[in-house]
């Protein structure tokens, strides 16, 4: 069974994701910022991290940097999933290492899809 960090600092958003990625035969993890993601990671890594763009403590971006910096390639993969939907934020995030980009709201189809495109679903 593949699993999923879901990283979002709202409790509702990190709910809903659960729902959709467990009817998606996931197992899923959460965490509230990126500190807390980051000690998740290294603790197991999962196959796919969701990931919120703004977050108290640390953001969705520093997370995302310091994730590669630690020379773990492409793994875990990596979808931002945010409501900053300007190029220039998904441009940032796509050169510092997401794989893929989802816009809240998501639905289970646009979730599914995306999870196929980076080759975990």
């Amino acid at each position: 069974m593949k699993t999923c960090l879901i990283v979002d600092d709202s409790k509702v958003i990190r709910k809903v994701a659960r729902h959709i990625l467990e009817t998606l035969d996931f197992t899923v993890e959460e965490a509230g910022d990126g500190r807390e993601a980051l000690e998740r990671c290294e603790d197991k890594m999962p196959d796919v991290v969701l990931l919120d763009w703004n977050m108290p403590v640390m953001s969705g971006m520093e997370f995302l940097k310091l994730l590669r910096q630690r020379g773990h390639g492409d793994q875990p993969k990596v979808v931002f999933c945010t409501t900053e939907n300007d190029m220039a934020h998904i441009r940032a995030a796509l050169e510092a290492g997401a794989d893929e980009y989802v816009m809240k709201p998501f639905d289970r189809e646009t979730l599914h899809i995306k999870l196929q495109l980076v080759g975990v679903a």
